[in-house]
């Protein structure tokens, strides 16, 4: 019988990256300090994966790559069994939430010893190479480098009025105000009239530049900076919308209605919730003020009109309304604005997209905002 020793706190210190937490949980599995039944709860915890893969699918992300990491750890190392199964098993959870898998190409590498990442693998002879079926055309390769070269870049959406969800707002000395965020619809341009939202201010492009160069013309996907006139910092910020004050300029919503997916939340979902709803670069607290149909989670079909409750796994049409301005859009006109992620107890519990938009109508017109000094 193993003799019982004195407990003694022992404290690792080291560098960040050292490797304390990977060498001490290592020691404590190989010493059997994880039973049986705390590996099995690891094991539910991979679950995760699932979520993120229908959130990513939920907010709109069409290209997706599984790299199969760790291929160095398994039992033998760089297994092909191993490989196989998580193949298998991951292809068809990504089946179930939407994705065609043979779109998905399916990589093993060893982030540890740089495996099959850059230069093709001599350790795991049976792998013949990824294959993706795309619209463009079907490609292939062996490397994560050459999947990571074979993505699609995304079709930017030039033709709508433009909308720009600030990231931050900077005093530039010299310069002055200089909001600076990605173009989601339409065009920037100098010279330019804009209405920010919900800040309900007006002002006027003077210069764009993007990565330290000048721009006349800024389209979807730049990451942009841009000068504007009499606008002073403190009265815009992150999650402000800017967009052309001459077409269809944006607006801060009453209420909003919303197709929503519970992910995984520990109790029930009722009328008054109020988690953070991510959408855009904005987060507000937003109220479930109505639960008006349950929904097939794949179907989309109605199961029941006005539930009392809603649960983990459920799908639903529900009416929210921000408690503070917030300006979002109907997913079907502007996709990059009408898709959210809710967030409760320190994790997403929900995510869904914008059906519908009430229009904030009680607010006031937009005014020129104070003038920096």
């Amino acid at each position: 019988m193993v003799k019982e020793k004195t407990h003694v706190n022992v404290v690792i210190i080291g560098h960040v990256d050292s490797g304390k937490s990977t060498t001490t949980g290592h020691l404590v599995y190989k010493c059997g300090g994880i039973d049986q039944r705390r590996l099995e709860k690891f094991e539910k915890a991979a679950a995760q994966t699932r979520e993120h893969a229908l959130l990513a699918y939920t907010l709109g992300v069409k290209q997706i790559i599984v790299c199969v990491n760790k291929m160095d750890l398994t039992e033998p190392p760089y297994s092909q069994k191993r490989f196989d199964e998580v193949v298998r098993g991951v292809s068809g959870f990504l089946k179930k939430i939407g994705y065609d898998p043979t779109t998905v190409p399916f990589v093993p590498i060893s982030g540890w010893t740089g495996e099959n990442m850059i230069t093709a693998t001599q350790r795991m002879p049976w792998f013949q190479g990824w294959k993706a079926r795309r619209r463009e055309g079907n490609t292939s390769g062996r490397t994560l480098l050459e999947v990571l070269d074979s993505i699609q870049p995304p079709v930017r959406t030039i033709n709508k009025p433009l909308r720009l969800p600030l990231q931050d707002v900077y005093k530039i000395g010299g310069v002055g105000t200089v909001p600076v965020g990605k173009i989601e619809t339409g065009i920037l341009k100098p010279g330019m009239t804009l209405m920010f939202s919900p800040a309900k201010l007006t002002a006027e492009v003077k210069s764009i530049e993007m990565h330290h160069q000048g721009l006349q013309t800024a389209l979807p996907g730049h990451n942009v900076g841009f000068n504007i006139k009499n606008v002073a910092v403190k009265n815009l910020r992150r999650g402000d919308v800017a967009g052309n004050a001459q077409q269809d300029p944006p607006s801060d919503v009453h209420s909003f209605e919303a197709q929503v997916i519970v992910l995984n939340h520990p109790g029930k979902i009722k009328a008054g919730y109020s988690p953070v709803l991510d959408c855009h670069t904005t987060h507000v607290t937003c109220r479930f003020a109505e639960l008006k149909e349950k929904l097939d989670r794949r179907t989309g079909k109605k199961l029941e009109d006005h539930p009392q409750l809603l649960m983990s796994g459920d799908a639903a049409t529900v009416k929210l309304v921000p408690i503070k301005p917030m300006c979002v859009e109907s997913f079907f006109t502007y996709p990059p604005l009408g898709r959210f992620a809710a967030r409760d107890l320190k994790q997403t519990v929900a995510v869904g997209v914008i059906k519908s938009v009430e229009k904030d109508q009680g607010s006031k017109p937009p005014h020129k905002a104070q003038v920096c000094k």
